[in-house]
């Protein structure tokens, strides 16, 4: 069967590359540039701590070795700190903050050690065709070719060429923020907190500034501008740069200053994510950022919840209600993030008047803008997806965990098939249906000795007749859960269902509801392994 055609080399793209690969589907990355990423420290990200373990679990080793974790935060206002919190924990899990090149750079390594990708530099979609059974690209470059692929996704960012020749519209809304930034490195008085500091007292400094710390003893600091304000100038950061040093730091600032930007933030988003075989994803599909909401974080997503649901169409074939639940689950998730951002701005960048004054006002932007920039609440959690088309039909054989249908499943120690104990996040994105098992005191015993005990026989029979790849997991315990509780768990590490005790009847409606129900026609074919693909030069 053809590759998949992933169009964009960006973050987002070589993720999606790399989620397929997990999964054994083979693709090729449309990369209009030379294939190498140069440095703009300027220009970092924050992944959450699901974003960042999904970046880790692709191979990406810079998220681990040029990422830096947050061990604090800190918010202030005027002269007064209104929080401090210690990050770490399930409760308020660590930030990552990485430079995007060091981020590249790696997605790049784990790529070339992968048989299953290939990245096709100089080389820009100008034309897609699609039919039945495929889609037919058309790069122009150096070496003019069409591709052949089984399907593809435009992950090219926010002036996407999948998007316009799908044509598909992009409404939304223009210079929701503007932001200066600097990168720098100097010794704050906070190392590894973030800190956002509002209404600082200092001349230049503002609404709002918030500094970020990245490894080596480096920060990002980015201020809130006017969104239509004069020209900033070299001279004018520089004047709030030290400004806003000499604010936090006793005495003049010492700094070396190593990049400066200005950027605008819009919020956006596509009518359609689906249109045949052709799919968006990350910028392509949406522009979020506002109020500290970060759209890399819902790129990532994007993929996580897309890579799957192709695998399983790749492999097995696909119905359409499994394809259509991408659209379904992400662009109603986003549209939600959206919204929330959108009906927080009034209220944290209105233009005062008496409310700014009214006790308690400080500490509810306080906590809107934590969560945003924290990845909690409606501004930056994980997503859900409880009406989801792929949910199965509530019975009384369910049972409730502390996990709600649709959301992510809480990473716990589990019992692998091979014997070892890992992490439960570990075992995704592999393609298989994970059904866990919990069961207080296995722990204490090797698994050749209980797998054929008590409920195990029947449980390892029944995910063997599960209409999809499944793995059998075990668990001492998980959070909610009684003794005998079976999970149904999503290659994306979303909860299906849970029941009390071995129902294989039900477990297998769960699954099948999970994948789209059966294939609408079969599809499977011999995969390629090279992930090639077909293509003919239009030079000879």
């Amino acid at each position: 069967m053809d590759p998949v055609i992933v169009v964009g080399a960006g973050p987002v793209g070589l993720a999606l590359s790399l989620a397929l690969a997990a999964q054994g589907v083979p693709s090729v990355v449309l990369d209009e540039g030379a294939g190498k990423d140069e440095p703009r420290p300027a220009r970092t990200v924050v992944l959450r701590a699901d974003t960042a373990a999904l970046l880790q679990r692709l191979g990406c080793a810079t998220i681990r070795d040029e990422g830096i974790r947050w061990t604090g935060w800190r918010s202030r206002r005027r002269k007064q700190e209104l929080r401090v919190l210690e990050l770490g924990g399930d409760e308020l899990p660590e930030s990552v903050h990485i430079p995007q090149h060091a981020l590249l750079r790696g997605l790049r390594d784990a790529i070339a050690e992968s048989g299953l990708i290939t990245v096709a530099t100089d080389s820009r979609l100008d034309s897609l065709e699609q039919d039945g059974t495929g889609v037919t690209a058309h790069a122009r470059g150096p070496g003019a070719t069409w591709w052949r692929g089984s399907y593809l996704v435009g992950c090219d960012g926010a002036r996407s060429t999948v998007r316009k020749l799908l044509g598909v519209r992009f409404p939304g809304r223009t210079s929701v923020e503007r932001h200066a930034v600097a990168v720098l490195r100097a010794e704050l008085p906070w190392p590894g907190e973030a800190v956002l500091h509002r209404l600082p007292p200092w001349r230049s400094g503002g609404e709002e500034v918030t500094a970020r710390p990245l490894p080596d003893g480096v920060w990002r600091l980015d201020w809130l501008l006017p969104a239509r304000g004069e020209l900033v100038t070299p001279e004018a950061l520089v004047s709030r740069v030290r400004d806003t040093l000499s604010g936090w730091c006793d005495g003049p600032p010492q700094y070396d200053l190593i990049d400066t930007g200005v950027y605008t933030l819009h919020h956006r988003l596509a009518r359609s994510w689906r249109v045949g075989r052709s799919f968006l994803a990350g910028d392509a599909a949406h522009l979020l950022g506002a109020v500290g909401t970060q759209g890399f974080d819902e790129g990532l997503r994007d993929i996580d919840n897309l890579a799957w649901k192709l695998a399983l169409a790749w492999h097995h074939g696909a119905s359409e209600t499994l394809l259509d639940s991408y659209q379904a689950e992400r662009r109603t998730a986003v549209a939600a993030r959206l919204r929330a951002a959108d009906q927080s701005l009034p209220i944290l960048r209105g233009s005062g008047g008496l409310r700014t004054y009214l006790p308690g006002a400080a500490r509810g932007h306080d906590v809107l803008l934590t969560d945003a920039h924290l990845g909690l609440g409606a501004l930056g959690a994980p997503p859900a997806y409880p009406n989801s088309p792929l949910a199965p039909v509530h019975t009384e054989t369910h049972t409730s965990v502390g996990t709600p249908f649709g959301a992510p499943v809480a990473d716990t120690r589990v019992t692998a098939p091979d014997g070892t104990t890992v992490w439960l996040r570990d075992r995704l994105g592999q393609g298989r249906m994970l059904v866990l098992l919990v069961a207080p005191g296995t722990g204490v015993w090797e698994r050749r000795h209980w797998m054929s005990a008590g409920v195990m026989p029947r449980l390892d029979s029944a995910v063997d007749e599960l209409p999809v790849r499944g793995e059998l997991l075990v668990a001492e315990s998980y959070p909610g859960a009684s003794a005998h509780t079976v999970l149904l768990v999503r290659p994306d590490g979303h909860l299906v269902a849970a029941f009390g005790g071995v129902r294989p009847d039900v477990l297998h409606a769960a699954a099948d509801a999970a994948r789209g129900g059966a294939p609408e026609r079969s599809r499977v074919r011999a995969g390629s392994a090279s992930g090639r693909g077909d293509r003919t030069s239009d030079v000879d």
